[in-house]
């Protein structure tokens, strides 16, 4: 039925990598003298144990796979990592006891830990620490613990692991597309390896330049590093309760605002402008260089990404400015900053938003569904499939006055085949029940309606909104067990773009023919 041995040897090297991380942490706790060395330790050893378990399993397994391979080598991956990355939490003691006399205070421990590190894998950003300077003081390396399992999954796991260990298992353009978010699979080159290399090389390089601007802005090189991997994965974690608003520097505020925005455009795209060459003449230009910076303005999902971005600046900075009395520089900087950070679905704030008027939070909201471009590290719906519902909606106003018109859904001047258009009406179609069926769920649980509704969005979407800026006060530790796995499973659901894991529960995935 499916390639257990494949599977097994697959899981194996991928702990292996998740424990050379691990042991990056440990480093880490070395250098800080902290008390979470231990921890780290005794993670990193049951990790490389259980990996090299899984390899010497799968050691005779052939070396390509099926596409039903593919969808359980992800989805597994991603709940593995999640389980063994939880672990720092668990031995370091960070959510309560794991003592078995008490199970129930045991398995609320258990929840909790793999609650924090799903949301970080996944970059959805939500905390259950309600007071990390308290909770985390003195524990450098399980902060960043916490911002390197963001920057991880910035752009997933297993398109990572594709980069560095292109020969771990063939066919790998399977399981990158069962890992890859938005419409953007065909356009990956057919040596996927040496495409996903370069793409984690723009990756790389925006998270140095983030960290030195942070670091040139004025803070220490710790928070600057941990800062510039939440923020170029769009994230959210942070070593301070306020986040980038604890800093009060406006030029902060304007690197992550960058830094968050080019990190919701398509690093393919990225790629293409980082690879501008040097040329000789005006004559070469035109003739090579020009046509890349054609092509990227050209780009229909960045041009609506952009505009997008900045219809909304314009219009809730003017509101600010009318309605709260702020002076012109300080509401556009507060409005570009926040539409972006809703839009990349980062999700961090620099200023009281729960001040601002009703509108702006419904706008925000609908941006945060939304989402940057596909092909990034950002979550929600993405901006390619709403510009695509846009062109449906068109369309079908088009036909009622003209039945026997063909009007095709084209994006980038192609047409986009009706299978894709009938693929993503589905995808929104579920997205939507996701939603509205969990907000349903939660609101039996006596949660109001605003959190209800910003949590099921904030999760599928990978948002992770801090609960005290928007409604009544409410955190996220403060919600019942089952619900915080059902939001644990929204977050999973939303990063692998809720199909390639809702296949696996599926009749026909599991029969042979």
């Amino acid at each position: 039925m499916f390639n257990r041995l494949l599977i097994s040897k697959i899981l194996g090297s991928l702990l292996l990598l998740e424990a050379s991380f691990m042991a990056l942490c440990v480093v880490v706790a070395l250098i800080y003298s902290g008390s979470d060395l231990l921890p780290f330790v005794i993670s990193l050893v049951i990790t490389a144990v259980t990996g090299r378990a899984l390899i010497r399993i799968g050691k005779e397994a052939p070396t390509t796979m099926n596409r039903r391979d593919s969808f359980i080598v992800v989805t597994l991956t991603w709940v593995m990592f999640s389980i063994f990355g939880s672990l720092p939490y668990l031995f370091g003691g960070f959510f309560g006891s794991l003592n078995p006399l008490h199970p129930e205070e045991a398995f609320t421990t258990t929840t909790n830990a793999f609650f924090e590190t799903m949301s970080g894998f996944t970059t959805t950003g939500a905390s259950l620490l309600n007071d990390v300077e308290a909770e985390l003081d003195s524990h450098h390396a399980m902060l960043f613990w916490r911002s390197l399992s963001q920057w991880i999954g910035g752009l997933g796991i297993v398109f990572f692991t594709i980069a560095i260990l292109p020969s771990m298992v063939g066919n790998t353009m399977k399981v990158f597309s069962a890992e890859a978010t938005g419409p953007i699979r065909a356009k990956m080159h057919p040596r996927l390896s040496a495409t996903a290399m370069r793409i984690w090389w723009v990756y790389l390089i925006l998270t140095v330049g983030c960290g030195i601007c942070y670091w040139i802005a004025g803070m220490d090189g710790f928070s600057a590093f941990n800062y510039a991997m939440t923020t170029t994965a769009t994230g959210g974690f942070s070593i301070h309760n306020d986040s980038i608003a604890h800093f009060q520097s406006p030029s902060i505020e304007y690197i992550a605002l960058i830094f968050q925005y080019l990190s919701g455009i398509n690093f393919s795209m990225l790629f293409m402008i980082f690879t501008l060459r040097k040329w000789t003449s005006w004559r070469e230009f035109k003739r090579n260089e020009r046509s890349k910076w054609y092509n990227f303005y050209r780009n229909e999902e960045w041009r609506f990404y952009t505009i997008v971005v900045l219809a909304c600046t314009f219009f809730i900075g003017a509101i600010l400015i009318i309605n709260n009395g702020y002076v012109m520089e300080t509401a556009f900087r507060k409005a570009a900053f926040h539409v972006v950070s809703m839009m990349t679905t980062t999700g961090i704030f620099c200023d009281n938003v729960g001040a601002w008027p009703h509108i702006t939070w419904m706008l925000l909201a609908i941006l945060m569904f939304v989402g940057a471009c596909s092909g990034s590290t950002t979550g929600g719906f993405k901006s390619s499939r709403a510009l695509m519902i846009l062109m449906v909606i068109r369309n079908e106003f088009v036909h009622m006055m003209h039945p026997r018109a063909v009007l095709p859904v084209r994006l980038n001047g192609k047409a986009m085949p009706s299978s894709m258009v009938h693929s993503l009406m589905a995808f929104f179609a579920i997205y939507i029940l996701a939603c509205l069926g969990t907000t349903g769920l939660m609101m039996t649980t006596g949660i109001d309606v605003t959190n209800s509704v910003v949590i099921s969005l904030s999760c599928i979407s990978n948002v992770g909104l801090p609960l005290t800026e928007l409604g009544p006060e409410m955190t996220w530790s403060g919600m019942p067990i089952y619900i915080k796995w059902i939001c644990t499973l929204l977050m999973l659901l939303g990063r692998l773009e809720i199909f390639n894991v809702l296949i696996l529960f599926t009749s026909p995935f599991w029969k042979d023919n």
